[in-house]
């Protein structure tokens, strides 16, 4: 079956670069991302559009407009509309042509653009009408009851709105039956219990949307970790493995916060060190 991928640019944000880059020593992570006067680094909210014959897939949706003003300046989300709904519609498509959404995980800047923008007074409203939402059973009971560590990192209302909308699957296997043949999943737990990344099959090859394995072509280094990793061993040990097998298999990846590329070939430079570059 043929699938064409097309990149979604959601809302950018601004973040701490000594959070994003964990390990890292700031005089080696400020050659990867310029830092701003506060520190903070540059990120996008990348989704990945799978248009098929006779439906549309979406692999995340971003960090949206959901925030009130307070937490979106404290997050430095940028602007204060939802640019992933702008750029769909850039190719012809509004929220209610997408049939299914993958989510790798529930943290509010992969899954915050599944909400409507922030109104005064109003509650949270979930959009993407017709669409099956996909989310690994054990990073749901995550979002349900998160761990003090990570509570901020979630959306209080989410798991609820996604429940009751009545089109919810929850993944056990490597396999999704929304998504069917040509889809499945590669699961990590270093960032997050129960984290999801998607393979596609093309006409071009596999494609897997590495989520925050590796959010950018910086985190390709194996070694490399974030602040935000549950488990940072266990994430490094994913990446080592992952990245082997999608390297014999002449593999694409997707990175999700890198402000310059989304897809990507994975290779090796002259010190062994798997790097991304842009076909």
């Amino acid at each position: 079956m043929r699938r064409d991928l097309i990149e979604i640019r959601g809302n950018d944000q601004r973040l701490d670069g000594g959070a994003m880059f964990g390990n890292a020593p700031r005089a080696m992570w400020e050659r990867w991302a310029e830092p701003d006067d506060q520190g903070r680094i540059l990120l996008a909210t990348r989704a990945l559009l799978v248009i098929e014959e006779d439906r549309a897939v979406l692999l995340e949706t971003g960090i949206g407009s959901f925030f009130e003003p307070k937490l979106r300046e404290r997050y430095g989300v940028m602007p204060e509309h939802h640019v992933l709904i702008e750029n769909l519609a850039r190719h012809g498509l509004s929220e209610s042509d997408i049939d299914a959404i993958v989510l790798s995980h529930l943290h509010f800047d992969h899954a915050g653009g599944l909400l409507a923008s922030w109104e005064e007074g109003a509650p949270p409203r979930l959009l993407f009408p017709k669409a099956r939402f996909v989310v690994g059973r054990d990073q749901f009971a995550r979002a349900r009851a998160p761990h003090l560590r990570d509570r901020a990192s979630y959306i209080d209302a989410l798991p609820t709105l996604l429940e009751q909308c009545g089109r919810l699957e929850l993944v056990d296997s490597d396999r999704s039956e929304t998504l069917g043949r040509g889809y499945r999943f590669h699961r990590s737990d270093g960032h997050t219990p129960g984290m999801l990344l998607t393979e596609v099959e093309t006409d071009d090859g596999p494609v897997v949307f590495v989520a925050d394995l590796a959010p950018g072509r910086a985190w390709t280094h194996v070694p490399l970790s974030m602040g935000f990793d549950r488990y940072p061993e266990l994430l490094v040990e994913e990446k080592r493995a992952l990245f082997a097998d999608l390297l014999e298999r002449r593999a694409r990846v997707f990175y999700t916060h890198d402000p310059q590329l989304g897809l990507a070939r994975l290779d090796r430079d002259d010190k062994g060190r798997y790097v991304g570059f842009a076909e």
